[in-house]
C-alpha cells in the first residue's frame, strides 16, 4: 500500500465524524447571530433617523443599510458551510463502516491488518491455499474505504476553498434578468439555475428567497438556504394569526378551535426548528415550509441530490405542520434501518408533506385533496430528478394511508418519477392493478398489517348496495366490518393477490405501526429503498 495510502489509513481510522458535524451546526449558528445583529441595526437606524436629520445623517443612514446587507449575506454562507461539513461527516460515517467491514474480514479470514494499514497473511491462521485472495479481498475493501474518504474530503475542500474565494470578490452581485415561472418546469428551472454566477443565485437566495425555496428545479441546499431565511416571517405569521384569533371576544367554537390549531402549528414550527438547528445526523434540509391552514413542510434527510437512493414519504389522514418532526421521524426509521442493512450506503429521506391532507372521516372519504396534490407531487419527483449530481439516484415514493391514495393517484394521472412505489395501510390507491401505475408491477410494493382496520373498509358503492336492499344500519356496518376484502375504499387493495405487484410482510401493529422497529415491515420498506 503506497504511503498515501497508509497516511489514509491512520486518519480515517481515528477521524470523528460527530466533531466535523458539530463543527458545520456551529457555523450555521453564525446565521442567527448575523440575523440577530442586521435586526438591531435596523431598530438604531429608525432611532437614528427619528432624531437625526441632514447630509451626515443620511450618510449615516446608508452605511448602516449596506452593513445590514452584508450582515445578510452571510446567512446562506455559514448555512452552507453547515451543508458542506454535514455531508463531510455523513460521508466519513461510511467510509468509516466499510473500513470497520474490511477489518471485520479481515478477522474472519486470517489477515492482519497493522497500525500503518499494510496487509499481510497471518501466518498461525491462514490456509496456504487461500492466502492469496483472502489477503487481496482485505486489501480492496480498506482500498475503497480510503477512496470514498479521499474523495469526500477533496470535495468539501474544494467547495469550502469556493466558498472562501467569493468572500473575497463579494457574496452578492446584481440581480439576474429573468425569473422562471413558478411553479415552472423543473427541467427548465434546473437549466436557467445553473447558467447564473453562484453570486447571482445567492441574491436571489438573500432577496428572493419565497421563489428559491419553492421552486422544483432548484438544487436543495438553495433551497435549504432560503427556506431558513424565512423561518422568522413563517413564526410571525403565526403569532400574527393567534393574536387575532384571541382578540376576538365572544370567541365561538370556531375561533376556539382556530386558537388551538395554530397553538399546535407554533408548537409544531418550533420543534421543526429545534431539529434544523440540531447536529443530530442526518442533516436536515428544508425545502418548503407553508403556515396557512393546518401548515405544510418538505423536509429531506440528507441532501437528496448527493445520495444515491432517495425516499420520498408521503403521510396520511391529520397529517400538518403541528407534528412534522414525528412524521419525519418515520422517514429516519427508514433510513436507520437502511444504515444497518447496508452501511455504506448513501442514503435520503424527504417528507413531502405539501399537500391538504383530510381532517376528517368525511374528508377521506374522497379523492378530491389526493387529486388537487397530484401535480405538486409529479413536479416534486421531477425535481428531484432535475437537481441530482452524478448518476441518477434510485428514487422510491411512500405512502401510507390515505398518502398511498396522493402516491397512486399521481401516478395514474400524471405520471411519478420513480424507479419504485410502495403502500403501507392503504385504503386503495385509485387504480385496479400494478400495472396501471406506470411502473413495472415489480417495482410495485405494499404491506398491510393483520390488524389494519384499513382492511375492514368497503367500496363505497357495495355500502349504497347494502341500504339499498333494505339492511338495518347494525346489520350494514356488521357486514361493513365482516372481514378484510380485496375490495377497499379506493379500489383493490394493493396488498392483495389480484393487485399484481409484490407484497412484505408486516407484523400486528396496526394502522401507525409500520415504523415499529421489530416490524418486519420497516426491513421491507428498508429493503425496496435500497433495491436489495
Amino acid at each position: 500500500m503506497s504511503a498515501a495510502g497508509v497516511v489514509g489509513y491512520a486518519q480515517l481510522s481515528m477521524a470523528d465524524p460527530a466533531a466535523w458535524r458539530a463543527t458545520g451546526s456551529a457555523w450555521a449558528s453564525l446565521a442567527g447571530v448575523a440575523e440577530r445583529r442586521s435586526s438591531e441595526l435596523t431598530d438604531d437606524a429608525a432611532d437614528l433617523r427619528a432624531a437625526w436629520s441632514g447630509s451626515a445623517a443620511e450618510s449615516a443612514d446608508s452605511r448602516l443599510a449596506r452593513l445590514r446587507g452584508e450582515l445578510v449575506a452571510l446567512v446562506p454562507a455559514a448555512i452552507e458551510t453547515d451543508q458542506v461539513l454535514a455531508e463531510f461527516a455523513a460521508r466519513l460515517v461510511a467510509a468509516r463502516a466499510q473500513l470497520a467491514a474490511a477489518v471485520a474480514l479481515a478477522a474472519a479470514t486470517g489477515v492482519l491488518i497493522d497500525r500503518r494499514g499494510g496487509v499481510r497473511a497471518d501466518p498461525v491462521r491462514m490456509q496456504t491455499d487461500r492466502t492469496g485472495t483472502a489477503v487481496a479481498q482485505v486489501a480492496t475493501a480498506l482500498r475503497e474505504a480510503l477512496v470514498l474518504a479521499a474523495t469526500a474530503d477533496g470535495e468539501a475542500t474544494a467547495r469550502l476553498a469556493r466558498l472562501a474565494e467569493d468572500a473575497g470578490t463579494g457574496w452578492t452581485a446584481q440581480p439576474p434578468s429573468y425569473r422562471p415561472p413558478a411553479p415552472g418546469e423543473p427541467a427548465l428551472v434546473r437549466r436557467w439555475w445553473a447558467g447564473l454566477t453562484p453570486a447571482e443565485r445567492r441574491w436571489l437566495v438573500v432577496h428572493e428567497p419565497e421563489l428559491t425555496g419553492r421552486l422544483d428545479g432548484i438544487p436543495a441546499d438553495a433551497r435549504d438556504q432560503a427556506n431558513r431565511l424565512l423561518l422568522v416571517a413563517r413564526r410571525a405569521a403565526l403569532v400574527e394569526r393567534w393574536e387575532q384569533l384571541l382578540a376576538r371576544v365572544p370567541r365561538g367554537p370556531l375561533e376556539l378551535a382556530g386558537l388551538r390549531g395554530v397553538e399546535a402549528a407554533m408548537s409544531g414550527l418550533d420543534a421543526l426548528v429545534a431539529r434544523l438547528e440540531s447536529s443530530q445526523q442526518p442533516r436536515a434540509y428544508l425545502l418548503g415550509l407553508d403556515v396557512a391552514e393546518e401548515g405544510r413542510a418538505v423536509v429531506a434527510l440528507g441532501n437528496p441530490d448527493r445520495a444515491t437512493d432517495v425516499l420520498t414519504y408521503v403521510p396520511g389522514m391529520t397529517a400538518g405542520l403541528d407534528d412534522a418532526t414525528g412524521e419525519l421521524g418515520r422517514a429516519h426509521r427508514v433510513l436507520t434501518r437502511c444504515a444497518e442493512l447496508a452501511p455504506d450506503a448513501q442514503t435520503s429521506a424527504v417528507l413531502w408533506l405539501d399537500y391538504d391532507a383530510p381532517d376528517f372521516l368525511h374528508e377521506a372519504a374522497w379523492d378530491g385533496q389526493a387529486r388537487a396534490a397530484g401535480e405538486s407531487l409529479h413536479r416534486f419527483q421531477e425535481g428531484l430528478r432535475a437537481t441530482h449530481e452524478g448518476p441518477p439516484a434510485r428514487q422510491t415514493v411512500l405512502g401510507h394511508s390515505y398518502g398511498s391514495l396522493v402516491v397512486g393517484t399521481t401516478a395514474r394521472d400524471h405520471g411519478l418519477a420513480a424507479d419504485a412505489l410502495v403502500f403501507v395501510g392503504s385504503p386503495g390507491v385509485g387504480v385496479a392493478h400494478a400495472a396501471d401505475l406506470g411502473l413495472p408491477p415489480g417495482q410495485v410494493w405494499a404491506s398491510s398489517a393483520p390488524d389494519d382496520v384499513i382492511r375492514l373498509t368497503r367500496p363505497p358503492d357495495e355500502l349504497a348496495l347494502r341500504a339499498a336492499l333494505g339492511a338495518s344500519p347494525v346489520g350494514a356496518i356488521a357486514g361493513w366490518l365482516a372481514g378484510p376484502s380485496d375490495e377497499l375504499w379506493f379500489g383493490r387493495d394493493p396488498a392483495g393477490p389480484g393487485f399484481g405487484g409484490r407484497t412484505f410482510p408486516s407484523g400486528r401493529y396496526g394502522h401507525t405501526g409500520y415504523w415499529h422497529p421489530d416490524n418486519p415491515a420497516l426491513d421491507g420498506m428498508a429493503r425496496v429503498v435500497l433495491g436489495r
